[in-house]
């Protein structure tokens, strides 16, 4: 069956969608739709078509956001004129992916999926790196794996634009 990563739309099924995390499994069900539909943050789904639903086998949003100044790595914050408190980036709100496709690869594809889509987006609007609130450990530990940096006194991780541009190149 073919995978592929679309923005969400009514079509999607997703109502078994279980992940193992209540709080993403609920985010999908019954808030995504409302939150694009507010313009909040778009909702990007890897779908596979089973009999004649569009089954949804994972997911991840996306949004604005910005960084304190203060909570960059001492070595970054030289790099941006003193007059920026905060500095843009981009948000990984939810990456979560149903269990029953768990250990195939799936997340990874999600998150590549997400960093391609917001390294482009930031040649066009400003964004210094792709920040992520991991809900629990095994989150935050997915995240470092591929590179991520904790922001100092704030539970959240940040891979830097510069990085993944050279992902991609």
């Amino acid at each position: 069956m073919e995978l592929q990563t679309v923005s969400l739309n009514a079509s999607h099924y997703r109502d078994d969608f279980d992940c193992g995390k209540v709080a993403l499994d609920e985010y999908l069900k019954k808030q995504a739709n409302q939150d694009v539909k507010k313009r909040l943050s778009i909702c990007f789904v890897l779908t596979e078509k089973e009999d004649e639903r569009v089954k949804v086998k994972g997911y991840y949003t996306l949004s604005n956001t910005s960084i304190s100044r203060s909570l960059i790595p001492a070595e970054l914050q030289n790099k941006f004129p003193k007059s920026y408190d905060t500095i843009p980036a981009t948000l990984i709100g939810r990456l979560a992916r149903d269990k029953s496709v768990k250990g195939k690869g799936h997340g990874e594809k999600l998150l590549i999926d997400a960093l391609y889509r917001s390294y482009l987006a930031s040649k066009e609007l400003g964004s210094f790196a792709v920040v992520v609130d991991p809900i629990d450990e095994e989150a935050e530990m997915f995240y470092v794996d591929y590179g991520f940096k904790k922001l100092p006194d704030s539970g959240k991780l940040f891979i830097a634009m510069k990085t993944i541009d050279q992902l991609f190149h």
